[in-house]
């Protein structure tokens, strides 16, 4: 059993993903901003915790993570103002990440997007700028760091219903960007969690037709 903190924890994604570690056997702290939103997290059999990852400093997210094993970014600005992308997207998950590490939570996995990086491509002008390059630093910023990390960068996301499988560009170079179930990324948190041996990995993907499992043992050889 782990206990495993996630952070932005009324998040779609988060939301499917918290009952799937509850059922696994590990212990879920669900952090969220409202506290309207508690009901919610606790009806999954998750804990929640009412903290703003924006505002907090490293020491304060430190004792925020006391005691986890693992920490699970699934959060985000959600749009809005650049200034505030970044705060959230780039700067509060990089605060997370070294408190992680002063916490002794020794597993991060990152939600990103298919595509993040220094060649994201996203033009100057467009909307979407200010958050690829928000996670393109953060993405960045746990892999220079200590941890054992999994960044998943799942393509556009969909509420429909999952497949369990997926097709995943690090096994498969022709892999472009397409779609994939928000359900889909929360098994997939789930599924990485469960191997300690997929660490340090980088994992782009969609709906496909390979099993969950299968794709990322394949990536843990």
């Amino acid at each position: 059993m782990m206990q495993i903190t996630i952070i932005g924890g009324h998040g779609k994604v988060a939301l499917l993903a918290a009952p799937l570690l509850v059922e696994a056997g590990h212990e879920v702290r669900s952090i969220i901003r409202n506290p309207d939103h508690a009901d919610d997290v606790a009806a999954l059999g998750a804990t929640p915790v009412v903290a703003d990852v924006e505002s907090l400093d490293v020491a304060a997210l430190t004792g925020l993570f006391e005691g986890s094993d693992a920490v699970v970014w699934s959060a985000g600005a959600g749009g809005g103002s650049p200034e505030r992308t970044l705060a959230v997207d780039r700067d509060a998950a990089i605060r997370t990440v070294e408190a992680a590490q002063t916490a002794g939570a020794t597993r991060y996995v990152m939600v990103s997007y298919f595509g993040a990086g220094p060649d994201h491509g996203v033009p100057d002008d467009s909307s979407f700028r200010a958050y690829a390059d928000a996670k393109t630093d953060a993405d960045a910023a746990i892999e220079a760091s200590g941890l054992d990390w999994v960044i998943l960068r799942p393509s556009g996301l969909t509420l429909d219903a999952p497949t369990g499988a997926v097709e995943v560009k690090q096994l498969d170079a022709s892999v472009e960007p397409d779609t994939i179930a928000r359900a889909d990324v929360a098994a997939l948190i789930a599924a990485v969690l469960e191997r300690p041996a997929l660490t340090k990995a980088i994992v782009e993907v969609n709906t496909g037709a390979t099993p969950i499992g299968e794709a990322l043992d394949a990536l843990a050889r």
